[in-house]
């Protein structure tokens, strides 16, 4: 009996040390080259070519695969997606309000008329006159601390 609940205990310790720790993929990003995704997105062409970390807090996961995050910038009503091939890394929903951190590069992909209009339908929001262009993040390792 008191061998099961030390064992119990035991597991419970596990698991909350590492709720605590976090999650990584592919070894955890390189916060030592750390940009603020405001930058970033001023900066894109420059961004597209060079690796960068970026960090913000976790507002939406893709609920179908985990394929994409979406983290909120340092200025004020700005996101950026964070975005892997299905399956590379699954991101989970209880991720959401935690701190991201994300290496890679940034992949700018313009839509057309239609698709900016398809995806403005989508979210409920009005059609526009003119494309838009899509700003993806494409990470080779992540962070996510609690």
């Amino acid at each position: 009996m008191k061998t099961g609940v030390i064992l119990a205990t035991m597991a419970c310790a596990s698991m909350f040390s590492q709720l605590a720790i976090g999650k990584t993929y592919n070894g955890g990003a390189d916060k030592s080259k750390l940009v603020s995704i405001s930058q970033l997105l001023s900066e894109a062409q420059r961004y597209t070519t060079q690796t960068s970390t970026i960090q913000g807090t976790i507002t939406r996961v893709c609920k179908k695969r985990g394929c994409w995050m979406q983290l909120a910038s340092d200025k004020k009503f700005q996101s950026l997606r964070v975005k892997v091939r299905d399956g590379d890394m699954v991101f989970p929903m209880t991720a959401q309000g935690k701190t991201a951190y994300a290496t890679g590069t940034l992949k700018i992909k313009p839509l057309t008329l239609e698709q900016t209009n398809q995806k403005r339908t989508a979210q409920n929001l009005s059609p526009v006159d003119t494309p838009e262009v899509l700003h993806l993040f494409i990470p080779t390792a992540v962070t996510i601390e609690d």
